[in-house]
């Protein structure tokens, strides 16, 4: 097993349990820590200089998006994250988002859809600046508020809840430039069809958009 720790003095004294979830995330997409291995409460607490309430937190959030789990006994567990696991997160993903988009084309109020043209433009600009990290956070944005557009709560619950889950690995995708820019090129014709309240393209578009992020990711995993 991977030993996680590492001399304290090499890391911040004070972590946020949320950059702490984050880290570990991105070395279990990444590989880093492998399927099986015990995130160690103790060990961790050592690697970040923290006490043990960040890192049970940071643990709780990873158990939340379906990369730990908790065995009894055991302790917590990274889960083995297999390219049907990930196929089937982003084909429910893909029907809930074309689902939100149907409903957000016919309800979105103007506000939202100005709002939407916003976004837009400012991912437009964070491709050509090939800015990642600013490209993602801005995505998040537009997806979220495109499920907020619906208007129906238990929707948006579902959806938020199933984004939680991918969020890992729908970051990593975006790390590549030319994947940020055929995202971009994809976000238009969903942008072109809520503006011009067409429920079917929007469906359409979303379900498309999610097939294209899922096949990065799977990709990068081969």
């Amino acid at each position: 097993m991977q030993d996680l720790t590492i001399p304290s003095k090499s890391a911040p004294r004070e972590l946020h349990s949320t950059s702490i979830a984050a880290q570990l995330e991105s070395e279990i997409v990444a590989g880093k820590i492998k399927a099986g291995e015990k995130l160690d409460e103790q060990s961790l607490t050592k690697r970040f200089g923290v006490s043990r309430t960040p890192i049970r937190e940071a643990l709780h959030e990873l158990v939340a998006r379906s990369l730990a789990e908790r065995v009894p006994y055991r302790g917590v567990l990274v889960v083995d994250i297999t390219k049907e696991r990930i196929e089937e997160m982003f084909e429910a993903m893909g029907e809930i988002e074309a689902l939100c988009g149907r409903f957000a084309a016919e309800r979105m109020t103007v506000g939202e859809r100005v709002e939407l043209e916003a976004l837009h433009l400012r991912m437009s600009e964070l491709s050509e600046l090939g800015d990642a990290t600013g490209y993602e956070a801005v995505n998040s944005e537009f997806h979220q508020l495109i499920f907020r557009a619906s208007h129906n709560a238990d929707l948006i619950d579902l959806a938020n809840n199933l984004r939680l889950k991918l969020a890992p690995f729908r970051k990593s995708q975006l790390q590549s430039h030319k994947r940020m820019k055929r995202s971009n090129v994809e976000h238009e014709a969903i942008v072109t069809a809520l503006i011009d309240r067409d429920s079917k393209k929007a469906e359409k578009a979303l379900r498309r958009h999610l097939v294209s992020a899922a096949a990065e990711v799977i990709t990068t995993m081969s």
